[in-house]
């Protein structure tokens, strides 16, 4: 069995994982951006914190509405970038593991997303000395915040041996 076939069921788990904690720092990132740019109406807000969200997990809204608004404010943008760490710094070691699990998925499925890792050290989002979690620890990490924020994970069992495969 390829290791491909063989992750196929621990691959999606951990997508939702980096999806809860995506949605844990935009919901905190709102308010950062709510309390910094009151000059913003409600809805560019949301599409700021929601800009610079896509921005950090390299998922990019190609819809023109929202391309419009990135350029507009690609300097708050990168202004935000470069705060977070200091915003929200007790995100920052599940938001490095988000991406580094996020990374391990994309390589697992023959996908380069290094660029996303790349991003994060240079806005000093990457610990140094912290290393890719254990799929099983950083889940207990997403049922952690995600219960804190009432985002509902439901308890997910994770066999060892494809653990153990999957950082191979």
């Amino acid at each position: 069995m390829s290791k491909k076939n063989k992750n196929s069921r621990l691959i999606p788990i951990l997508r939702e994982g980096v999806a809860v904690i995506q949605m844990v720092f935009f919901k905190n990132l709102k308010q950062v951006i709510g309390r910094k740019h009151p000059e913003l109406a409600g809805s560019e807000q949301i599409m700021l914190a929601g800009a610079i969200t896509n921005e950090i997990f390299g998922s990019h809204n190609k819809d023109a509405k929202f391309l419009q608004f990135q350029a507009k404010h690609r300097g708050a943008i990168e202004q935000e970038l470069l705060a977070i760490k200091d915003e929200l710094p007790q995100l920052v070691d599940p938001l490095a593991d988000a991406l580094r699990i996020q990374v391990l998925c994309d390589k697992q499925e023959e996908n380069d997303s290094s660029n996303t890792l790349q991003l994060a050290d240079s806005i000093n989002l990457l610990p140094p000395d912290r290393e890719v979690p254990m799929p099983s620890a950083f889940m207990e990490t997403v049922r952690t915040l995600g219960t804190l924020y009432k985002l509902i994970v439901p308890l997910v069992e994770i066999d060892i041996a494809e653990e153990q495969d999957l950082l191979q």
